[in-house]
This record gives C-alpha cells, sequence and structure tokens, in this order.
C-alpha cells in the first residue's frame, strides 16, 4: 500500500487539520510510523517548486495548505466572476418578467402559482431584473422589467425581438397544461 498516497488523499479531502492519531487509524499504521511519513512529505513538499502545496502541523495534527508564493494565483481566480445558473424556476420567472414587463412580483406569482420572492432576487443579484419603479395602486408594489445585462445574455437588440409564440402553440401549451391538472383553464 502507498501509505503516502493515502496520508495526502486524507488531508487533501478533509480539507481541515487532522489529528495524527486519525490518520494513523486509518492507515492502519503506528502514530510514529505516520508522523515519520508525514514528515517526508512535508520535506518533498517544501523542496519541490514544482508542488503549490505544504503540510502544516498545527498542534498535534496536520493540515495540507497552499504556499505562499501561490497566493497570487488564488487572489486571480477568486477574483473572477462566478458563472451564473439559471435553474428552470428562475428561467420561468425571467420569461415571464421579460414578457410581462413592467410587472409585479404578486403579477408574477399569480402566473406561476407560487412565491416568486427569492427568483426574483436571485435575477437583479445577476443584473438580469431590475426595479423599474412603483405601481401606482395600493401598497405601490414594486416594478420589475429586464435589463442591458439581459439582453447581452440573451443575444437581442431589444425585448421586441424575443420569439413570439403563435395562438397554435398557445393553445397546444394550454391544452397540455389542462390534461395535467384535469381542469378547464380559461385565458
Amino acid at each position: 500500500m502507498n501509505y503516502k498516497a493515502a496520508i495526502e488523499a486524507i488531508l487533501f479531502t478533509m480539507g481541515e487539520s487532522v489529528e495524527l492519531g486519525r490518520i494513523a487509524d486509518a492507515i492502519q499504521l503506528s502514530e510514529n510510523e505516520t508522523k515519520k511519513l508525514i514528515e517526508e512529505l512535508k520535506k518533498e513538499y517544501a523542496g519541490s517548486a514544482n508542488i503549490g502545496m505544504n503540510i502544516i502541523e498545527l498542534d498535534g495534527a496536520y493540515q495540507m495548505c497552499t504556499k505562499p508564493q501561490m497566493y497570487e494565483y488564488l487572489i486571480r481566480i477568486a477574483k473572477q466572476p462566478k458563472k451564473r445558473v439559471l435553474t428552470d424556476v428562475l428561467l420561468e420567472t425571467l420569461s415571464i418578467i421579460a414578457y410581462k414587463q413592467p410587472v409585479t412580483k404578486a403579477e408574477i406569482e399569480k402566473i406561476r402559482g407560487v412565491s416568486s420572492e427569492h427568483a426574483v432576487s436571485k435575477l437583479v443579484e445577476y443584473n438580469l431584473v431590475q426595479e423599474l419603479g412603483r405601481l401606482d395602486a395600493p401598497g405601490r408594489p414594486l416594478l420589475f422589467g429586464t435589463t442591458e445585462e439581459f439582453l447581452r445574455s440573451f443575444g437581442v437588440q431589444s425585448i421586441d425581438e424575443l420569439p413570439v409564440l403563435s395562438p397554435v402553440q398557445v393553445e397546444e401549451f394550454k391544452q397540455e397544461a389542462e390534461e395535467e391538472m384535469h381542469v378547464k383553464l380559461d385565458v
């Protein structure tokens, strides 16, 4: 068995410090033998410019961490924007906003049939949707619409370029929904 590989796997996977005794139990060696192997690994890591990791000792426990000279690369990757993931719920909510704008959360929720607070908040966070103002009605609810980022993301110059459903498609969707719900929809 390759004990050093097992130790690396344990330290890498755990991501936090692991007590010497736990490592020794896992690889079924004594604590002295395990400590000797960890010390060898520490020297190999420290002595190689081709390895970006170190193993450090923290109060009788060991942890794998990044070498300080690698921090600049970590900072670069951390500064990169995270890729947005549009779930089905977010896409459905975004579609409603895009086609019905300006629209209130209450109108979105009436169409979806469920609360849309989280979905609208995420879309605002992703800069795909923005507050357009308030409706002149009791409670003065917020109105939402799409942003320029939405247009860029979906490759259209204006909302007028969004695909339009034909009356036949609308009727087909209505029939499918009625069959699923076993009720008649009045649209």
